[in-house]
């Protein structure tokens, strides 16, 4: 198929606006074809300089626009739902930013409604399943050179936490890509959540309970921990390192750019994550248009949004009684086997 993909990307803000940039420039066989935003002046500036993209405020008239014939969610997570549903009403295949929505119940109303389809149409944007060390690490476990999966330890680090940033949503916001990074990982579901809460640090903002070490059960007898700090002040880290019973491995520690000069040596971190996962990011938006041209779809699906949403409602519960909470999943369909 020669003919470019038309995509409109729903949301205009700091990570809709990296990816009309990730269409126009660095992906091959995609283009710009509407952008939507509420803010009509951040849309414009998303678009300036990119031939034939429309600009609306409302998300449906963005998806019915001309030449729209797939979509990218990049809009914040309480729009989602809205907005898969409308694509899936018109057949359009859909890449869709975490969360696929921001409470269990919304994302099973989404799975339910591409299972009446009896297709696939979404995938959701778990991009770290694109991250050439993840990729590298899954490939380890999947070979058993480290003998079966004991236990994962994870670390998630920011920088600063935005405005408004609360104590649940650094498990259901930050500590979900994890959960779907060890679902993968693993190949296994999570089953229970405990939250510890150490002292927060002094430079949280004042009632952030940050940080908190996330502690996640796997149906396969396997542990996962999480330390989640969101107001580290000094970069964004993100590391895994996977125990098996016959060796390691870990992955978030490769050197990045050193710089030498007379006062000393100095080793850049990243600031975010849009610099972390720059060339997860284009493996993934790369791999949905082929995909889409192909008329396939692959990658994290509704189901993997689905349970991540589960797991992390149960995380925030296990937060706010501090004790154990088990994971409840419904059936899954046999749209996902």
């Amino acid at each position: 198929m020669s003919e470019l993909l038309g995509v409109a990307v729903l949301g205009a803000g700091h990570m809709g606006a990296d990816h009309v940039r990730r269409l126009d420039r660095v992906v091959s066989g995609a283009r710009v074809a509407a952008v939507a935003d509420p803010d009509i002046d951040r849309a414009e500036e998303a678009v300036a300089g990119i031939d034939g993209a429309s600009v609306h405020a409302e998300a449906e008239a963005a998806l019915d626009a001309p030449g729209v014939r797939a979509v990218l969610i990049a809009s914040p997570g309480p729009a989602h739902e809205e907005a898969l549903l409308a694509a899936f009403a018109r057949g359009l295949p859909v890449l869709c930013e975490k969360p696929l929505a921001p409470e269990s119940a919304g994302a099973l109303r989404v799975m339910e409604a591409e299972v009446r389809l009896g297709r696939r149409l979404a995938q959701v944007g778990f991009m770290r399943r694109y991250d050439a060390e993840y990729l590298r690490l899954k490939s380890l476990l999947d070979s058993g050179r480290l003998g079966r999966p004991l236990m994962l330890h994870c670390t998630h680090r920011n920088v600063s936490s935005p405005p408004d940033f609360t104590s649940a949503m650094l498990v259901n916001s930050s500590v979900s890509h994890e959960i779907d990074a060890a679902r993968w990982l693993l190949g296994q579901e999570l089953t229970a959540v405990t939250v510890l809460r150490p002292r927060s640090s002094s430079a949280a903002p004042e009632g952030l309970i940050d940080p908190q070490f996330v502690l996640f059960e796997t149906a396969g007898g396997a542990l996962v921990d999480v330390e989640v700090f969101v107001n580290c002040g000094f970069g964004y880290q993100v590391a895994c390192e996977a125990v098996g019973e016959t060796g390691s491995a870990r992955i978030g520690d490769e050197r990045s750019l050193a710089v030498t000069t007379a006062g000393g040596r100095h080793e850049e971190v990243a600031r975010d994550y849009l610099v972390r996962f720059a060339d997860a990011y284009d493996r993934e938006v790369q791999a949905w248009v082929d995909a889409t041209r192909a008329g396939r779809v692959t990658g994290p699906g509704v189901w993997d949004g689905y349970a991540a949403s589960a797991v992390a409602e149960a995380g925030v519960r296990a937060l706010e009684s501090g004790g154990r909470v088990a994971v409840e999943l419904v059936p899954r369909p046999d749209l996902y086997a």
